[in-house]
């Protein structure tokens, strides 16, 4: 196995003139990166043989292999992608909306598509229904790897560097649990010269860091937020996350209350409904209750089962009603479409999956 390098994806483009000069070099070396999706130092066609040798000498370009991906039907793409130590990730490309033509065939709306990725090798947070945990934690993701993720798929999927992307902190790990390598990427992800995506396209969710929260809002970096609330009191969401015990639900409402987020848009909370433990009327009250004076907006999410876990998803009368009833009573809510039904859409299946079958 190769000694793990650094990654050019690394560095935002002022700290990549610190290790490049001339600094033009560096910015060449940027588009290199982030608009020709260059995979190695050959690729860099304008950049001086030596410069690359010794560039070569101290670091990698990408520090990621895809070593497996599975497609749905419904345009979802899961991919498994192999770290410089043989340690394995996930990251997952969605098509929101399907493009648009006219009835002379000319595009009016081009397709939508988010970025989910990962932040860590495993996670620590160890969510009762979540197939990740299971796994334990490894190590943070560098900011280079959590770069590199959205790199990859938008080359394997031809998708323009200047075409517009969501970026969706939503994978394996909990993001918070990363901060520092967390910002690094969201910093890097806005480069004008790189992918230049802006704050308002990147969200992080988190499973309810409160302190991280105020840390990440103090950073003011414009980027959405979305909790991962999952239960409307705090003995439920105890038993889906232990980690509820030290920061628990008042808490994280607090620090929602005080994360900056734009005028026209809203705090997401994420809402996993489990068939039994979460998905009657009685709890959509508290859901009520409990974001009254938040500017929030509830996405339902159908649990999604794999081998081996005691929770069972909803039926759909029960999730529309939980629906009806937020609506009703003045809660913006939605469903969030399952995505990737007939391939290994939970977060962690594809890459227990993969290690099953070795």
């Amino acid at each position: 196995m190769q000694t793990p390098k650094p990654s050019l994806f690394d560095f935002t483009l002022k700290e990549l003139t610190q290790e490049v000069k001339p600094s033009f070099r560096a910015k060449q070396i940027y588009g290199w990166l982030y608009h020709n999706y260059a995979q190695d130092f050959d690729a860099m066609k304008n950049i001086p043989k030596t410069m690359k040798e010794e560039l070569a000498q101290k670091y990698c370009v990408d520090p990621l292999k895809i070593v497996r991906k599975e497609e749905s039907t419904d345009g979802t793409i899961k991919y498994l992608f192999e770290l410089q130590d043989g340690k394995t990730v996930e990251a997952v490309w969605l098509k929101m909306k399907e493009e648009q033509r006219d009835d002379n065939g000319e595009l009016i709306h081009e397709a939508k598509y988010s970025i989910c990725v990962s932040t860590q090798v495993g996670c620590k947070v160890g969510c009762s229904f979540c197939l990740t945990a299971k796994g334990g934690f490894t190590r943070d993701l560098t900011a280079g790897e959590i770069v590199a993720q959205v790199v990859n798929l938008k080359r394997d999927n031809n998708h323009k560097h200047n075409r517009k992307i969501n970026i969706v902190y939503m994978g394996m790990g909990e993001p918070l649990d990363n901060l520092d390598n967390l910002t690094q990427a969201i910093k890097i992800f806005q480069e004008d010269e790189g992918l230049c995506i802006s704050g308002k396209r990147q969200t992080v969710s988190t499973s309810g860091l409160s302190n991280k929260i105020d840390q990440l809002g103090q950073l003011d970096l414009g980027v959405h937020i979305a909790i991962s609330l999952h239960a409307v009191d705090d003995e439920l969401r105890t038993e889906l996350i232990p980690m509820n015990k030290a920061h628990n639900i008042n808490s994280i409402i607090e620090a929602v209350k005080r994360f900056p987020i734009d005028t026209r848009k809203r705090v997401m909370f994420e809402y996993l409904v489990i068939k039994n433990k979460n998905d009657d009327i009685a709890s959509a009250k508290k859901l009520v209750k409990l974001l009254t004076g938040v500017k929030a907006k509830v996405n339902l999410i159908y649990f999604n089962p794999y081998p081996g876990t005691p929770y069972e998803r909803p039926s759909y009368e029960d999730m529309f009603a939980f629906q009806d009833y937020l609506v009703k009573h003045g809660l913006l809510a939605t469903i969030r479409d399952s995505k990737g039904m007939d391939i290994s859409a939970a977060c962690g299946q594809l890459k227990e999956k993969t290690r099953s079958e070795l």
